[in-house]
């Protein structure tokens, strides 16, 4: 039996600290049914692709962890991070309306409820994964370039900070395939709005390419953010794989599109 046939045998990448106390993976392209510039496995149902097709996709992401359902939120490159209770776990998984109406205009979730699985759709934004082991919480971003500077991944650890107690240096942080900086190019407004939110920081996250352009590093810039909320280095896991370069596995929006979109999960143990 394939992968493409067993929902078990999903090639999930795990961050260090998968294990007993917290699932941490993100899922490749591959084990899905998806066809033509979506295969195989997109989870994203607002690219164009089959709704069915991303349907079962889902379900054999939720089988391999382990859950009925996923929590999707409908994102939108803000900085609003939603708290998941009970009455919030799973939706979103049936599609776009039910994230839009739960989940409105999030891209960023926290939760300490057992058996939760929260995830993130990304396709060259990083997707980032966090977990308290003091407080056995758990939280996912997603952190493209508005987001990272919006402060999206801060708001999530202040969000943490604030429903669950968690301190910084108890956090364990994944940070999964994003695009790299040699494969970045922004315009000048962004230049300009990079500049504003990094100060000084700039100069480092920057590099010109043409007039009015620069490459942009977007996983500098979010590690930056994590030294700043006192996240030890050591505590710190990114993939460092370059989505647009590493499109046998993973999607990326900036290589080809349309295209679909692969996630990182969090889930507690139930």
């Amino acid at each position: 039996m394939t992968p493409d046939d067993d929902p078990r045998s999903l090639p999930l990448r795990p961050f260090p600290f998968h294990g007993d106390d917290v699932t941490a993976v993100v899922t490749t392209r591959h084990g899905g049914v998806s066809a033509g510039v979506y295969g195989s496995l997109n989870l994203g149902d607002h690219v164009g692709d089959d709704p069915s097709a991303v349907r079962e996709n889902r379900r054999r992401v939720a089988e391999a962890l382990g859950v009925e359902r996923l929590t999707v939120a409908s994102q939108t490159h803000g900085t609003r991070v939603a708290v998941i209770t009970p009455e919030l776990a799973g939706r979103g998984h049936d599609g776009g309306a039910d994230s839009r109406a739960a989940l409105p205009e999030t891209d960023a979730m926290v939760t300490s409820q057992p058996g939760v699985a929260l995830s993130v759709l990304v396709a060259d934004c990083a997707p980032v994964v966090l977990f308290d082991p003091a407080t056995a919480s758990i939280g996912v971003a997603h952190c493209g370039r508005p987001g990272t500077v919006g402060g999206t991944l801060p708001a999530t650890i202040g969000t943490m900070a604030a429903e669950f107690g968690s301190r910084p240096g108890d956090l364990r942080i994944g940070i999964g395939p994003a695009i790299g900086f040699a494969s970045y190019e922004i315009g000048s407004a962004e230049v300009a709005a990079v500049r504003s939110a990094f100060g000084d920081a700039a100069d480092g996250l920057l590099r010109p390419t043409r007039p009015g352009h620069a490459a942009f590093d977007l996983l500098s810039a979010l590690l930056g953010q994590l030294r700043a909320a006192g996240v030890p280095g050591d505590h710190i896991h990114a993939m460092g794989i370059d989505a647009r370069t590493a499109t046998d596995d993973f999607f990326s929006d900036r290589a080809a599109r349309p295209c679909g979109r692969f996630m990182a999960v969090a889930k507690l143990p139930s």
